[in-house]
C-alpha cells in the first residue's frame, strides 16, 4: 500500500477523496498516511524500510516532516442532530487537547488564544466548531513554518446516520461549512486525504 502514498504525492491535488467499498483499506491507508508524513513520526522511518516508498531518498526525505491533523468521524452514529453535534465538538475538543502545546507558543495571539479556549469548553458553538480544523491549521501553519495535511477519515457516517433518521439538513449545513472552510478556502492546507 505504500505506493498510494508516492501516487497520492506525485498526483498534486489539493483534496482527494477516496470512494471504496467496506473493508477495502481506507482506514489504514489514512493510518500510514499519518505515520509516513506526521512529525509526530520524525525519525521513524524504520517502518517504511524495504517497502516500495522507501526505495526512493526523496520520499525518506519526506518522512516525518509535515504537521498532520487525523481525525475520525467513525463513532458519529447518533439518531439526533444534537447529539451528533454534540460528538463532534468532543471530537474537536480533543483534537484542540492534543496540540494544547500550541496555546503556550509565541505564534498564538490572545485572540489565537481566546479561540483555543473555546474549543476546549464543554459547548463549541457552531461558529467555532466550523471554522476549528481552519483555525489550527493556521496554527500548526505558523508554528511549523509549513501547510498542513488533513487526514479525515468516516466523514460520511453522521451523514448516512442524518439521511436515515430524517436530520439531513441540520447536518448537511454543518458539514457544508466545516468541509469548505476545511478543504475548500483553507491558504494554510497542503494536502488533504
Amino acid at each position: 500500500k505504500t505506493s498510494f502514498l508516492k501516487e497520492w504525492w506525485e498526483s498534486g491535488d489539493s483534496v482527494t477523496l477516496i470512494t471504496r467499498p467496506r473493508r477495502f483499506g481506507k482506514t489504514l491507508t489514512l493510518s500510514m498516511a499519518e505515520h509516513f508524513f506526521s512529525v509526530k513520526y520524525a525519525g521513524e522511518g524504520k517502518l517504511f524500510e524495504g517497502l516500495s516508498i522507501w526505495q526512493e531518498e526523496k520520499y525518506r526525505q519526506l518522512q516525518g516532516t509535515y504537521p498532520v491533523i487525523s481525525l475520525s468521524f467513525a463513532n458519529i452514529k447518533e439518531k439526533n442532530y444534537q447529539t451528533v453535534r454534540e460528538k463532534i465538538g468532543l471530537l474537536l475538543t480533543n483534537l484542540y487537547v492534543k496540540y494544547s502545546f500550541l496555546k503556550e507558543s509565541e505564534v498564538l495571539t490572545d485572540t489565537d488564544r481566546a479561540f483555543f479556549d473555546r474549543m476546549l469548553s464543554v459547548d463549541v458553538r457552531d461558529s467555532d466548531a466550523t471554522l476549528s480544523l481552519y483555525q489550527l491549521s493556521d496554527y500548526l501553519y505558523r508554528y511549523y513554518g509549513k501547510k498542513v495535511i488533513i487526514l479525515l477519515d468516516e466523514y460520511d457516517t453522521p451523514m448516512q446516520e442524518a439521511y436515515v433518521n430524517g436530520y439531513w439538513e441540520e447536518l448537511v449545513g454543518f458539514t457544508r461549512s466545516l468541509f469548505n472552510s476545511t478543504f475548500k478556502t483553507n491558504p494554510y492546507l497542503h494536502r488533504g486525504l
